[in-house]
């Protein structure tokens, strides 16, 4: 047994502190709709700002940024973009502002200001809610497996069934990490469910609390057992750089060998060709605003439009120094006593188990408690979070819309409760089923997000577009990236015999480009072969958010009937804080790598890039709040 009494004592306490603080907000929770969903919007946008960080702060997320700091580096700052990491950045210039304005509840209900209510608005306004239950339901079936899975580590199955008195043969063993999941996905229901959006905050800022102390104790134990000149003696050249050309160049021969099979994997040696169709989809992304998750929703739950672009510019500034604190300290503990480590599974090395076997190797009693509260506490924080999107998306968008406009307070109290109960059960039930949940995300993640963006970028930069090329073109996307989802995972060679050189695990990267293209067919024939929006309802979204693009024939409609009336000519302003913003968070990640592996020189440059770019931002951003 790994874990101690002190280190199950740290845990218990976290959990008793999440379950009071479900039943402390439980009544003001209980009020309204509002208050349920958003916290009645009257949060600082600091706190939701913690918050959205915190949810980003997960279990999956962490192992796999840990492990590429220890493959590649400080480059490894730069394939987080695959997400889009940077996608914050644009939040915060402009799209966050944009979105709070609407003053709607969930992503699908903002459907109706876009495109009115007639039927092409309800399909796209169906097409999203589908698109935001399909999203959620993946990420808590495939979150609480992996929760499992990492906790089995630390308790094995063996121990706490001889504690419980349970048989071991009980529970078959590929099921047992269902289970410790659903121990913990209990706690995280329990909270969401009660307190909604104000606990989900609340339990947010104790994680991140226990996550900060965590990340500055192991960062400060990896300074004091790995000397700079130990640190330089064991690894490549240019490991230590952010700076790279056509090809990758780092090379592990004769350091640990084995390490270039996981380059060579990865497909990352070609590395400029990577970085291009990386950064091309990430702006992409980012364009198109935040996906129907509970990123959406945090911005929604400001209290105004200038808090939500607060709101999102924090979240880089809380997340990224704290987390790579962290990252790069067991990063280079992992390096510096790599021989120490079990990476074994199956036979065969996992450099993925570098997170949990670091843990387990060096840190004591106590803090080993500590640190594995603050990331049950991140699963549960993403997991509460995006319940509380589903539970939104189905009581907001189906059952008040569709089936019960005129619900009493008790009534949509009681919906709530069951829906979320709902989906948690169905989520289980698929994480159950489901042979391989990294499979159906691959899908998932490759189509529906892939779908999501011809769609909306289209619907903030083009006056013409309308529902029905928002529906047609989710549709195509949706259904052209299953067809190649499948392919990918079924028939993955398939793929590479056509296009020699791909690597197996960018494909889905390279094919963006395939479904986004059948995606804006689908928008451009959709929106071209049917009449526009209706004047008053693309009048009324134009004056409320402002956005800018290719407005024009609306601006003039418009001015004709308020000529004081001014258009957003804020384009060149935004994309260039944008490119600030972009330039700064990055060096907010490379900033606690460098004090960790104490490069003065570099640190006192990035520290210098981000002062600069924090000045600049306060006289074109923080200054002009009120223009966006």
């Amino acid at each position: 047994m790994i874990l101690q009494a002190l280190d199950f004592l740290v845990i218990l306490l976290y959990i008793a502190a999440t379950v009071f603080i479900g039943l402390y907000f439980k009544k003001r929770a209980e009020k309204n709709k509002s208050e349920y969903l958003l916290g009645g919007n009257t949060m600082r946008w600091y706190m939701l700002g913690v918050s959205d960080a915190s949810g980003m702060f997960d279990i999956s997320g962490t192992m796999w940024l840990v492990t590429l700091m220890f493959v590649y580096g400080l480059k490894s700052i730069w394939i987080p973009w695959l997400w889009p990491t940077f996608n914050q950045i644009f939040l915060m210039m402009f799209i966050s502002g944009w979105l709070r304005k609407s003053n709607v509840t969930t992503g699908a209900e903002w459907i109706a200001t876009r495109f009115g209510n007639g039927k092409s608005s309800k399909l796209s306004h169906g097409i999203v809610v589908v698109f935001a239950l399909i999203i959620g339901l993946s990420m808590l079936s495939y979150g609480f497996v992996g929760l499992g899975k990492f906790l089995m580590l630390f308790a094995p199955w063996e121990y706490v069934s001889s504690l419980l008195s349970i048989p071991y043969n009980a529970i078959a063993i590929e099921y047992v990490p269902h289970v410790y999941g659903i121990v913990f996905t209990l706690f995280a229901t329990f909270y969401a469910i009660l307190g909604g959006m104000v606990s989900i905050v609340w339990a947010d800022i104790l994680q991140y609390t226990i996550m900060t102390v965590a990340s500055i104790t192991i960062g400060i134990i990896a300074m004091n057992m790995v000397s700079p000149e130990t640190l330089h003696a064991l690894i490549p050249q240019g490991w230590d750089s952010p700076f790279f050309g056509t090809h990758l160049n780092i090379d592990w021969s004769g350091k640990i060998a084995e390490v270039n099979q996981k380059i060579q994997e990865d497909g990352f040696s070609l590395f400029s060709l990577f970085f291009g169709f990386m950064f091309m989809k990430g702006i992409l992304s980012s364009l198109a605003g935040p996906a129907p998750t509970y990123d959406m929703q945090k911005i929604l739950a400001n209290r105004t439009p200038q808090d939500a672009l607060k709101m999102s510019g924090s979240v880089s500034v809380i997340l990224n120094p704290v987390r790579y604190f962290m990252i790069t300290g067991f990063a280079i503990l992992a390096i510096a006593y790599y021989q120490d480590l079990n990476l074994l599974v199956g036979n065969k090395i996992d450099f993925e188990q570098i997170l949990p076997s670091a843990m387990i190797q060096f840190l004591p009693v106590g803090l080993l408690g500590l640190l594995l509260a603050g990331l049950l506490a991140a699963f549960m924080s993403t997991f509460a979070g995006t319940l509380n999107a589903a539970q939104a998306y189905v009581s907001n968008d189906i059952y008040l819309k569709y089936i019960n406009p005129n619900a009493s307070q008790k009534q949509i109290k009681k919906t709530n409760y069951t829906v979320g109960i709902a989906v948690v059960l169905v989520s289980t039930l698929i994480g159950f089923t489901l042979k391989s949940i990294n499979e159906i995300l691959i899908i998932v993640t490759s189509a529906f997000y892939a779908s999501y963006i011809a769609s909306n970028v289209l619907k903030w930069y083009w006056w013409r577009f309308n529902g029905d090329g928002y529906f047609w073109g989710m549709i195509t996307g949706i259904v052209s990236g299953l067809i190649l989802g499948v392919i990918q995972i079924k028939y993955p060679h398939s793929i590479t015999n056509i296009i020699p050189g791909m690597p197996e695990g960018l494909i889905a990267l390279y094919l963006f480009p395939v479904t986004l293209i059948i995606s804006l067919i689908g928008c451009l024939a959709g929106t071209l072969l049917t009449a526009p929006t209706d004047s008053q309802t693309i009048e009324t979204f134009y004056t409320t958010v402002k956005p800018w693009g290719f407005w024009n024939p609306v601006f003039k409609s418009v001015k004709s009937k308020q000529p004081d009336f001014t258009k957003n000519t804020r384009f060149l302003k935004d994309m260039g804080n944008v490119a600030i913003g972009i330039i700064v968070q990055t060096c907010l990640v490379a900033m606690p790598i460098f004090i960790i592996i104490r490069n003065w020189q570099s640190l006192f440059i990035t520290i210098s890039i981000i002062a600069i770019g924090a000045i600049i931002l306060k006289y074109t951003w923080w200054d002009k709040l009120h223009e966006i």
